[in-house]
């Protein structure tokens, strides 16, 4: 911000000398010159027009002459329709990357004194985990980073759905099929193996509705004895019954155990793991604060629920009729627990967007209870992954699976890298198939991430695995090339950037500016809580970096000190890169 700051008091003394007035600063606003134009800000004097009494072109040539006259800001300007193009000067540049380099920490924005509880994967233990989960995976860690870099305390939550009816479908399923199956005797990773049962059950619940169906004339009272058998299996769970505990523990373990080879695949981790089956019942006590209260109340038929017309959301359930916990019940104990053991200023759930409701009426809850951090809760809502025949349904078995999915990305890249071996020369079959990972990681992550998180996505995996364009792989090469050149060449003597006299390039120019850019990205990433905002920003800083690469020989310059700068500004720009990509947990390495 150094330069605006610098820009605007010069443009603010500008308009006083010239027009005798000074500009404020919410009408002093620049913007970064359209690429198709020559400069580096712009200032539209369009809303100056009447107190000037001048035509938007005579404004702008009178002010950007008395700032090329004037200051040693400018080397240039060019007035187009109405705007003024200010290219700045050589020096400018130079100072700041000079700061840029000297600063270890740039990119990080000053602490601030808050906290923040960000909640991610919150995955159930009734099946694997689905593309859908990774981007909530990648969305959640991504956010984290980005908000520590912002400033802020953040805590890495998840808490794990272990308890309710989908849980109790799988184990009904496999009481019923499952003949001692194991993940050790069926050689099945035990998510995979318990998601088996959960889709079976869903088979076994159709069948029998099928031939309910020829039989019954009235559908709507008819319950097949499959789900019966789940819901008498949870009145049992939340009674204690032995047999039911021992099958819920034996099961959820399997799913654990496959979860955590997950999470390392996918570099994921947590500060704390909350689980629902610890939460439910301080819900239940915070049910029965509302019930004291009058805000909640018995239905006719025996379920507890809230009235919440004020805000728009009509009634909710909070306790079935047999007094058995919904979702919603283990939310509010889980809202409780989080604010005692943190003490958070804000608290972000990160996700799906078709579980909207569900938050609207968990804040309406905490507001209408008088609970104080209930302002501070917010919703990362994001669009649901598609694929190309239709949306994906876990009890149907019709999802992308993650560590499939994970296996074919780190196949590809083998058949890619096989295709360029002559690169990887050197490497130990250990490093090589660390970098098959890291770039497999890296290109998902950068798939699923560059796009806003509130926009639906439709996953081709073709695309995902695209290793030209606009992709992590893109990013992952250049910094490869950066190190490569880094390598092969070393410097022959530090370069005094406030005594370097060469004319920067465009290009040149457009790198520093876009380097400079790096903590309002993380700022506005943080703001609006969109990785997206980063992605995009790397992205472009290695596209400008490659047309420079391709432009500015390095290896044949004769000139030394242009030689030298050309390095310097190379590690420059591979270093932000680094931060950058960090901030997406999407790691970079040095050989491709």
């Amino acid at each position: 911000m150094q330069v605006e700051l610098k820009l605007k008091a010069a443009l603010k003394e500008a308009f006083l000398n010239i027009y005798g007035f000074l500009l404020t600063e919410e009408a002093c606003k620049l913007q970064l010159t359209r690429k198709e134009f020559r400069g580096n800000f712009s200032l539209a004097v369009f809303p100056y027009v009447q107190r000037c009494k001048e035509n938007p072109c005579q404004i702008a040539e009178k002010v950007g002459h008395w700032l090329h006259s004037k200051t040693d800001i400018l080397s240039s300007y060019n007035v187009i329709d109405g705007f003024l193009n200010l290219v700045m000067a050589d020096t400018i540049w130079l100072k700041l990357l000079n700061q840029i380099i000297e600063n270890p920490t740039y990119g990080v924005l000053p602490t601030l004194n808050q906290r923040v509880v960000v909640e991610f994967s919150s995955p159930n233990t009734n099946k694997p985990q689905h593309l859908g989960h990774i981007r909530n995976n990648f969305l959640g860690s991504s956010l984290a980073e980005i908000l520590k870099a912002a400033g802020y305390t953040v805590h890495k939550v998840n808490i794990i759905n272990d308890r309710g009816i989908h849980i109790c479908k799988s184990m009904v399923a496999y009481q019923t099929l499952g003949r001692g199956e194991t993940p050790q005797s069926s050689g099945i990773k035990g998510d995979h193996l318990v998601g088996k049962y959960y889709v079976k059950f869903d088979q076994l619940y159709k069948e029998q509705l099928a031939l309910l169906g020829k039989h019954e004339q009235d559908m709507t009272t008819v319950i097949p004895p499959i789900l019966q058998q789940a819901q008498d299996m949870l009145l049992k769970w939340e009674k204690g019954d032995p047999a039911v505990i021992d099958l819920w523990q034996t099961m959820n373990g399997w799913v654990y155990d496959g979860f955590k080879v997950t999470y390392a695949q996918l570099g994921i981790t947590f500060d704390k793991i909350y689980y629902e089956s610890d939460t439910y019942l301080l819900g239940k006590k915070i049910i029965a604060e509302g019930i004291d209260k009058q805000l909640f109340y018995k239905r006719a038929d025996g379920a507890i629920a809230v009235d919440l017309s004020a805000y728009g959301l009509g009634e909710k359930v909070l306790l079935r009729s047999d007094e058995t916990a919904v979702y919603i019940t283990q939310d509010l104990g889980t809202a409780d627990l989080r604010y005692t053991d943190y003490y958070f200023d804000g608290m972000i759930y990160v996700v799906g967007s078709e579980q909207a409701y569900h938050f609207k009426v968990l804040f309406a809850i905490m507001n209408l209870l008088g609970r104080p951090y209930a302002k501070a809760m917010h919703h990362l809502s994001y669009g649901m992954i598609d694929l190309p025949n239709g949306k994906m349904k876990s009890r149907e078995g019709n999802v992308v699976d993650a560590d499939h999915l994970v296996a074919e990305m780190i196949d590809t890249v083998k058949l890619y890298t096989e295709e360029h071996a002559h690169k990887l020369d050197g490497l130990t079959p250990e490093a090589l198939q660390a970098l098959h990972h890291t770039l497999a990681i890296g290109a998902l992550k950068f798939f699923l991430l560059r796009v806003a998180p509130s926009k639906k996505m439709l996953f081709n995996p073709v695309e995902s695995i695209d290793f030209q364009g606009d992709t992590g792989t893109f990013i992952q090469y250049t910094y490869a090339r950066i190190c490569s050149l880094q390598r092969k060449v070393q410097l022959e003597h530090p370069v005094l950037l406030d005594r370097y006299s060469e004319p920067l390039s465009g290009v040149e120019q457009a790198l520093i500016l876009q380097l400079y850019r790096l903590p309002m990205q993380v700022e506005e990433a943080a703001k609006t809580y969109m990785p997206s905002v980063i992605a995009n920003y790397a992205l472009e800083l290695a596209k400008i970096y490659n047309t420079f690469y391709a432009t500015h020989p390095m290896l044949k310059e004769p000139v030394v000190a242009i030689r030298n700068f050309r390095l310097l500004l190379s590690g420059a720009v591979g270093v932000v890169l680094k931060k950058s990509m960090a901030l997406l947990t999407i790691e970079l390495p040095t050989k491709m």
